[in-house]
């Protein structure tokens, strides 16, 4: 990309809500299905593990191709990859309609699966072009506010939806909305700067990339850090259980985490950008999580709960922003679409493996304290790395780097 910005006023923040949208769809179509485990055992007549495909086969997918799709943002832009993405969610948001099957519905969420790390790995690059250093955190954070917005409505709106359209009728709605996100943003979300296509083709960047002791170390706290929230959010009403708060509670619970959230990756990006610094609100995320964690997972005042977990949402969450901005700026333009899909990758991986050893180190035990140690012990790791991470700092008076 050439150096010299164009934006017109407000232009930058049109194609960012629009990239917004599509990714908060994105996180919709995924997490869709999460309240209807019950409906939709009973209306396929299936087992709660083939419903659980539907969910697992995001994570797993975007394992597959994170690395691809960063190439993809690196050579044709992320304007081509974000409508690759929503190319294939449209599609197979559409085949989800044909309900007659669980097959259809499976083969939709795996087209969908297919289509989002092509949408949420341009995040950093489409920042980098559209605004300047010293507002690049507060537009990544705004960038996952669309992503918690969609978790949150797949999880409290999907079962209103069901009741009053029907499941059908819902699963039109969603492709609708799926096709009219994407085709806002093929209308606002052009490149602010001309886009010089690169040639290069090998995986030499990726091992050089991880060669790179700072990024290598943002990566091993992406893994630890979104296996711990998928973790949690995956194991909440169970971890909950034993102290007698109930399903419907532990939604709660988790949707305050998730509002929480949302707050905090608008004001933490922003404080960062205004101190110029990423490393100590990076740590400050981590040090609030250990502090926060094992009080919301062992406590059985719900009202409690509801405070403990949205405080935990506003300082745990915001790290994803903060993350995918310190990588940009470890990185060459050129190569920050294939370093924001290591990252994410990462991420990715550890929700699949985290998931998986809580429910292994819970094992017969009455209560999930052995697995909320696990997660403690996962977070001061990535405490430990923190410390050891050097970040460039930048100029906010001059808007630039320093070396």
């Amino acid at each position: 990309m050439t150096s010299t910005k164009v934006s017109k006023p407000f232009t930058n923040w049109y194609v960012l809500v629009s990239f917004a949208v599509l990714a908060g769809i994105s996180q919709m179509l995924w997490l869709n299905f999460a309240p209807l485990i019950s409906y939709l055992k009973s209306h396929y007549e299936v087992t709660e593990s083939d419903i659980n495909w539907l969910l697992i086969v995001f994570p797993l997918i975007y394992i597959l191709l994170s690395i691809h799709s960063g190439k993809v943002i690196d050579r044709r832009g992320y304007r081509v990859s974000i409508l690759i993405g929503g190319l294939f969610m449209s599609v197979f948001s559409c085949i989800r309609i044909f309900d007659s099957s669980f097959s259809f519905l499976l083969l939709g969420q795996i087209g969908i699966a297919i289509g989002q790390p092509y949408i949420l790995n341009a995040i950093s690059s489409l920042v980098v072009d559209w605004f300047p250093k010293t507002k690049q955190a507060t537009a990544t954070g705004i960038g996952t506010v669309g992503m918690f917005i969609g978790m949150a409505i797949a999880l409290a709106v999907t079962p209103l939806f069901v009741d009053f359209f029907g499941f059908q009728l819902t699963l039109v709605i969603m492709a609708i909305l799926t096709i009219l996100a994407t085709l806002i943003f093929y209308f606002i979300g052009h490149h602010n700067t001309d886009f010089k296509q690169t040639t290069s083709s090998s995986f030499s960047t990726t091992f050089k990339l991880l060669k790179t002791k700072n990024l290598l170390l943002l990566n091993i706290v992406s893994f630890l850090g979104l296996g711990v929230f998928n973790g949690l959010t995956s194991w909440l009403e169970q971890i909950l259980k034993p102290f007698g708060i109930s399903s419907e509670q532990a939604g709660i619970v988790g949707g305050s985490l998730i509002i929480g959230g949302i707050i905090g990756s608008v004001i933490i990006p922003f404080l960062s950008d205004k101190v110029g610094k990423r490393k100590p609100f990076l740590l400050f995320t981590i040090i609030g999580s250990l502090l926060l964690i094992y009080p919301v997972c062992t406590s059985g005042n719900f009202t409690f709960l509801l405070v403990l977990g949205s405080v935990l949402g506003f300082i745990f969450l915001p790290a994803f922003a903060l993350l995918l901005s310190s990588t940009e700026e470890l990185v060459d333009e050129t190569v920050s679409g294939e370093a924001t899909g290591l990252l994410l990758m990462a991420g990715n991986l550890g929700a699949v493996i985290v998931i998986d050893a809580m429910q292994f180190i819970k094992g017969e035990q009455s209560t999930w304290n052995h697995s909320v140690f696990f997660m403690l012990i996962l977070l001061l790791i990535g405490f430990f790395l923190m410390l050891l991470f050097k970040e460039k700092a930048y100029d906010a008076r001059e808007n630039k780097l320093k070396n």
